[in-house]
């Protein structure tokens, strides 16, 4: 049963840094996209960034990138999220997701998180202007 649990998230101040990890078990392929998702009250959820193992690939989300970098430690399992100069529209509850039919960031990424087959609970990025 894969299991990805978030954590880092926190209030910051417009221009900060967080710093999120998602923490996965349970994923037993070679291969896998794995990234994160945000959802801001009122709007639709959006992918931020996103990392396949099939590829190498990363892709980000146009209005983070610059600023925020996905990464991971296949050792530990877990897979961060380095968010700089963050904004107040930043604000959202992050989520963190896998695609493990097709491995491609792209499925991950289709509209509204619909290739997504396995959430974490989220976790709240709050930015005080």
């Amino acid at each position: 049963q894969v299991q990805l649990v978030e954590s880092g998230g926190g209030l910051v101040q417009s221009g900060g840094s967080l710093k999120l990890s998602c923490a996965a078990s349970g994923i037993n392929l070679d291969y896998y996209a794995i990234g994160w998702f945000r959802q801001a009250p009122g709007k639709e959820r959006e992918g931020v960034a996103c990392i396949s193992t099939m590829n190498g690939k990363i892709e980000y989300a146009d209005s983070v990138k610059g600023r925020f970098t996905i990464s991971g430690d296949n050792a530990k399992n877990t897979v961060f999220l380095q968010m700089n100069s963050l904004k107040p529209d930043d604000t959202a509850v992050y989520y963190c997701a896998t695609e493990t039919v097709h491995a491609l960031c792209r499925i991950l990424f289709l509209q509204g998180g619909s290739g997504v087959d396995h959430w974490g609970k989220g976790t709240l990025v709050t930015v005080s202007s």
